[in-house]
C-alpha cells in the first residue's frame, strides 16, 4: 500500500507539472495556424539582436513543430517512465540494510533469548534481507536445511518485488522511439503530399514535412536515453542488493546451525 500511494505521488507530481507546461504552451501561441510562424519570428529577432533564445523557448517551439500529437505520446512515455522509476528508485533505497549490523543484533538475541526474540529483531527491520531471516526463523524447528530451502525460496520473491515494475520502464524505452520513427514516416508522407501538390521538389516544399520527422525522431530518441538511463542504475543496485541479500543469507545459515549446535 505504501508503494501504491508513493507511485501516486510521483505520477500526480510529475502529471501536474506536464499540465502546467501545457497551460504556459496555450498561453504563448493564440492560434494553431501562426504558431510556427511566431515561433521562427521569435527566433529570427533573437538572431538578429544577437541575444540567445531561452531554452524553454527554444523547446516550446520545437515540440509545436513537430506536431502535438506525436509529441504529447513521447512526452506521456517520459512522465509514466520517470514516475516507474522514480517509485523503483525509492522503494530499492527503503530497502537497503546495514546487513552486518543486522546478524550481529539476530546472533545477540538468539543468545539472549531464543528464536522469539530474533523474529522480534527482523520484524522491527525494513528491508528484504530482514524479511528472508524472518521467515527462515520461522522455520527454525524444522532444521536447517529448511531454513536454507525457506532462504533460498523466499529470496527469490524478494527479487522479484524488487524488479516490479521494470517491464513497464523498459516498454517506453522501445516505444518512445518507435512513436519518434512512426512520426519520421508521417514527416516523409507529408513532404511527398506537397511536392506532388505543387508539383516542384524544391527545398521549401518539403521543408516542413522533414522538420517534423526529424524532430519527432530526436524527440522519441532523447526520451529513450533518459530512461534507459535509469532503468540501469536501477539494475545496478537491485544486483548489488541481491549480492548482499546472499552474503547475509550464507551468513544467517552459519548462524542458525551455530546456534542449533
Amino acid at each position: 500500500m505504501k508503494k501504491f500511494f508513493m507511485f501516486l505521488a510521483v505520477v500526480g507530481l510529475l502529471t501536474f507539472t506536464a499540465n502546467i507546461a501545457s497551460a504556459q504552451e496555450e498561453d504563448a501561441a493564440p492560434a494553431a495556424t501562426e504558431q510556427v510562424e511566431e515561433a521562427e519570428e521569435v527566433v529570427d529577432l533573437f538572431a538578429g539582436s544577437g541575444e540567445e533564445v531561452p531554452l524553454h523557448q527554444a523547446l516550446k517551439t520545437k515540440f509545436i513543430e513537430g506536431g502535438a500529437g506525436f509529441m504529447s505520446l513521447i512526452i506521456i512515455c517520459l512522465i509514466l517512465g520517470m514516475a516507474l522509476a522514480i517509485e523503483r528508485i525509492l522503494y530499492l533505497a527503503f530497502s537497503k540494510t546495514n546487513t552486518t549490523k543486522l546478524l550481529e543484533a539476530v546472533e545477540a538475541a538468539l543468545a539472549k533469548g531464543g528464536i522469539e526474540e530474533a523474529k522480534k529483531v527482523c520484524r522491527e527491520t525494513r528491508g528484504p534481507v530482514a524479511s528472508i531471516f524472518y521467515q527462515g526463523l520461522l522455520r527454525a524447528d524444522q532444521g536447517v536445511d529448511v531454513i536454507e530451502k525457506t532462504i533460498v525460496s523466499y529470496g527469490g520473491v524478494q527479487m522479484s518485488l524488487m524488479e516490479n515494475g521494470l517491464s513497464w520502464i523498459g516498454l517506453f524505452i522501445s516505444i518512445a522511439p518507435s512513436l519518434g520513427f512512426l512520426g519520421t514516416v508521417i514527416g516523409m508522407i507529408q513532404a511527398f503530399d506537397a511536392i506532388q501538390a505543387a508539383g516542384d521538389i524544391s527545398p521549401n516544399v518539403v521543408a516542413g514535412g522533414m522538420k517534423v520527422a526529424l524532430i519527432t525522431t530526436v524527440g522519441g530518441l532523447i526520451v529513450a536515453m533518459i530512461l534507459q538511463i535509469f532503468y540501469n542504475y536501477i539494475i545496478a543496485k537491485i544486483d548489488s542488493l541481491s549480492i548482499d541479500m546472499e552474503d547475509s543469507s550464507i551468513r544467517f545459515v552459519d548462524i542458525m546451525v551455530k546456534n542449533n549446535k
